[in-house]
């Protein structure tokens, strides 16, 4: 990430994170002067000419928008002409985050995943020795578990 870029979102308090391919931009919204401040005077537009520079191209189907706290603001924001949908949930890294920011919907999503894949396990394997089918959930299941979360796990 051009360090050009990171020093003018801040100019307008606009916080950039960047992983890899990834952006994020974070602008606390309090009326409609912080909306344009994301969309016309700097953030986006800016992100999107410093990315036509570079000769990079933004996915728009994988952007959205997080609202995270309790008041809704009706809020539009274009990429190259596309709308950024407004989504109640993202991942971000392997983490679902919600608007609410309460774990709910990632642990609700692990447990889920972890309950699917053990039971595709028990329907793959005929036998029922458990010390097979405990290598399986530990080689398959457990790391869904594991992985940023708080969800534990005994096998004995």
């Amino acid at each position: 990430m051009d360090c050009e870029l990171l020093a003018e979102l801040a100019k307008y308090n606009i916080t950039v994170k960047a992983f890899a391919d990834d952006v994020k931009l974070y602008l606390q919204i309090m009326d409609d002067l912080d909306v344009t401040r994301l969309q016309v005077l700097l953030a986006i537009d800016v992100l999107c000419k410093w990315a036509k520079d570079w000769q990079l191209t933004i996915s728009v189907s994988k952007c959205c928008m997080l609202h995270i706290g309790k008041q809704k603001r009706d809020t539009t924001v274009h990429i190259s002409g596309d709308i950024v949908p407004v989504v109640d949930s993202v991942r971000d890294l392997g983490v679902l985050i919600s608007n609410d920011l309460q774990p709910s919907v990632h642990v609700n999503n692990i447990v889920s995943r972890a309950h699917k894949r053990a039971a595709a396990i028990l329907r793959a394997f005929v036998t029922r020795d458990s010390s097979l089918l405990m290598r399986a959930f530990l080689t398959y299941v457990r790391p869904i578990l594991e992985y940023n979360s708080r969800v534990s796990v005994c096998c004995g």
